[in-house]
């Protein structure tokens, strides 16, 4: 008799297929984005020379691409200050890993830590070959085992659906963005955008290169956030499926959003890759349009629906 994959599994397949296709997609627009920025910017300070900077915002933008695909997951990890996990080290860490990613069909990946009291965890990695689950000193306390096999889960589904591989990607080209914007914007204010000599189409140029300075890496950081609230669901119901007690997970969302210590070590760049908003600043400004994660109240919603 045939052996019926796991709807967890299932899962997975169909996310990972759906993630290549998306990371087709958002290195094409993260290389729109730069390329439009870098040419507006040529024209400003050169008429007629924005054709001459497309090849090389081009050349930044897969290059981008490229340093975040191969050495993305090691920045990442050295900015967290995490530290690998010895095999003899959070036994039950280990147990709990290596049972779920055996049901999952991945490797088991390597584990780090971050010494830090707040509860929280990521994974990261360019694939379930090359993937690291970290995790904090307070989520290994804080958390009982039901509750910390729900998190394992939620994580490791993330690394079976190549979650991981755009969140790095898109962390790491967000940052090229905004870097890139910063040091155009600089210079159109200390370089020859102190000329004011300019006639009516150069001044044109000049709105449109300054807009595009100001609106490119917010619209980068929306791209980022609408694809990280969109994987947090889908990896709350893997990880569900997975550990087959959705209790679980959502008891361990209960108690993160209970607990209000920051995250010493995140920052803005890299708070959407965890598993609850590290940040601990939720405010309704705009009706969360810059939140980091899906509110917990909803995730907790449709995990209850299960």
């Amino acid at each position: 008799m045939a052996i019926e994959p796991s709807p967890a599994r299932l899962s997975i397949y169909d996310a990972a297929a759906a993630n290549r296709w998306r990371t087709i997609a958002l290195i094409a627009a993260f290389t729109a984005l730069i390329v439009v920025l870098g040419y507006f910017v040529g024209e400003y300070f050169a008429p007629g020379g924005g054709p001459a900077v497309l090849p090389f915002a081009f050349a930044l933008s897969i290059g981008g691409a490229l340093a975040s695909y191969f050495a993305g997951d090691r920045l990442i990890l050295a900015q967290s200050q995490a530290r690998e996990l010895r095999p003899d080290e959070e036994q039950q860490l280990h147990n709990i890993v290596e049972t779920l990613a055996i049901g999952l069909g991945i490797p088991t990946p390597r584990l780090y830590v971050i010494e830090d009291s707040a509860p929280n965890a990521f994974a990261t990695g360019r694939d379930p070959q090359h993937a690291s689950v970290v995790v904090t000193r307070g989520l290994l306390d804080k958390l009982d085992r039901t509750e910390l096999e729900g998190v394992i889960a939620h994580e490791l589904s993330h690394v079976g659906n190549r979650d991981i591989r755009v969140m790095v990607l898109v962390t790491v080209l967000v940052g090229t963005v905004a870097l890139l914007a910063d040091w155009m914007w600089r210079s159109m204010f200390w370089g020859r955008g102190r000329d004011r000599d300019r006639g009516g189409g150069g001044a044109i140029i000049a709105v449109i290169a300054i807009a595009l300075a100001v609106l490119t890496p917010i619209i980068a950081t929306l791209i980022q956030l609408a694809v990280s609230r969109q994987r947090e669901y889908l990896a709350d119901a893997s990880g569900a499926l997975l550990t087959r007690y959705p209790p679980g997970l959502v008891s361990a969302l209960r108690k993160i959003a209970a607990d209000k210590e920051a995250l010493e070590v995140a920052n803005k760049a890299t708070a959407s890759l965890y598993f609850a908003n590290p940040l601990k600043d939720a405010p309704a400004f705009f009706d969360h349009l810059f939140d980091t994660h899906p509110p917990i109240e909803e995730r907790i919603k449709r995990l209850e629906a299960m």
